[in-house]
C-alpha cells in the first residue's frame, strides 16, 4: 500500500504541471468586460425577427416548498408591428388545446390592429415613420441607461472558467456596491440581488445568469407587492442556428407579500423553443407543440 501511495504521489506530481500548462490563464476582466458590454442586450430586442414557442408553469408552493398547484400555459410568440411589444396567442392551456373558434377571434384581433396600421402608414408615412423612430430611440435610450446601471450598481469580479451546455464561459460574480447610485428603475431593483454571470468567453454573449433576493423588495411603491429575501431566478440562453444567442429558460422560486396582507409562494419555468426566422412574407408557423 506505501508503494502504490508512492507512485500515486509521483504521476500526481509529474501530470500536475502538464495539467496547468493546458489551462490557459483567464482573459483581463477589463477588456472582456468591454467587449460583453457591447454585446449586452435586452431579450425583446435579441427575439425581434423571430417567432418561438413558449411554455409558461406556475407553480403554487406550501411554506415547506411542496407543490400544492399547477398551471401551464402554451403561446406562439410573434414580432409586434412597428413601435409595439410582441404579440402573443395563447394555443393551449392545462393541456388543452384553445378552440379553434377562440383562435380565430383572437386571430382576427390581431388582423384588424394590421390593417389599422397599414391604414395609417398609408395617410401619412412620414408621420408614422417619425413616431416609430421615437418610440425606437426612447427603448434604446432607456436599455442604455439599464446597463450602465448594471455597472453602476454591480461590483463585477471575474472568479474563473466553467463549461455550459459545451460552451466555454467565463465565471463573474455580481455583488451589489454599497453606497451605489442607480439612475433607472432597474438599477434599483438591481440592489436587492446577488448572483453570477456566465459569459460565452468565443461571443461576449451571456449564456446564464443566477440571482438571489439579498433583502425585501417592494413594488408599487410598497403598497402592491414586496418580494422575500431568498427568492431566487435563474436565466439561460441557448446558441440558436449558430447564429445567435437567445433566451431558452428562465425559472424563478420565492415568496411575495401581496397588497401587504396576503403571502404568496410561487415558483415557475418558462422555456423558449422553435425559433424561426420571421418576415412580412412569413406564412408558417411554429411547429405546434406537444401539449404535457
Amino acid at each position: 500500500m506505501r508503494l502504490i501511495a508512492l507512485i500515486a504521489l509521483v504521476c500526481i506530481a509529474a501530470v500536475a504541471p502538464a495539467s496547468q500548462a493546458q489551462d490557459p490563464p483567464l482573459p483581463d476582466p477589463d477588456r472582456f468586460l468591454e467587449q460583453v458590454r457591447k454585446h449586452l442586450e435586452t431579450d425583446d430586442e435579441r427575439q425581434t425577427g423571430y417567432m418561438y414557442v413558449e411554455k409558461r408553469r406556475e407553480q403554487k408552493l406550501d411554506s415547506a416548498g411542496r407543490t400544492t398547484g399547477e398551471s401551464l400555459k402554451v403561446f406562439e410568440s410573434y414580432p409586434g408591428l412597428p413601435g409595439e411589444g410582441r404579440w402573443r396567442r395563447l394555443i393551449a392551456e392545462d393541456g388543452r388545446p384553445v378552440p379553434p373558434a377562440d383562435l380565430e377571434k383572437v386571430d382576427g384581433e390581431r388582423r384588424k390592429r394590421a390593417e389599422e396600421y397599414a391604414q395609417r402608414l398609408a395617410r401619412d408615412p412620414a408621420k408614422e415613420r417619425a413616431r416609430e423612430t421615437q418610440e425606437r430611440d426612447r427603448v434604446k435610450r432607456e436599455r442604455t441607461e439599464s446597463i450602465d446601471d448594471v455597472f453602476r450598481v454591480f461590483d463585477v469580479r471575474m472568479i474563473g472558467r466553467e463549461t455550459v451546455e459545451g460552451h466555454a464561459t467565463i465565471v463573474f460574480s455580481l455583488t451589489p456596491r454599497a453606497g451605489a447610485k442607480p439612475r433607472t428603475r432597474d438599477g434599483n431593483m438591481m440592489r436587492n440581488f446577488s448572483g453570477r454571470a456566465w459569459i460565452s468567453e468565443s461571443d461576449y454573449e451571456l449564456a446564464r445568469l443566477d440571482l438571489e433576493a439579498i433583502d425585501n423588495l417592494s413594488f408599487g411603491f410598497g403598497l402592491l407587492a414586496r418580494v422575500h429575501k431568498g427568492s431566487q431566478a435563474s436565466f439561460r440562453r441557448r446558441k440558436v442556428n449558430d447564429e445567435a444567442w437567445l433566451p431558452a429558460m428562465a425559472t424563478y422560486t420565492g415568496s411575495a407579500r401581496v397588497a401587504l396582507v396576503k403571502v404568496m409562494r410561487r415558483g415557475g419555468v418558462m422555456e423558449f423553443s422553435d425559433y424561426k426566422k420571421f418576415t412580412v412574407d412569413t406564412s408558417t408557423t411554429p411547429a405546434r407543440p406537444k401539449v404535457p
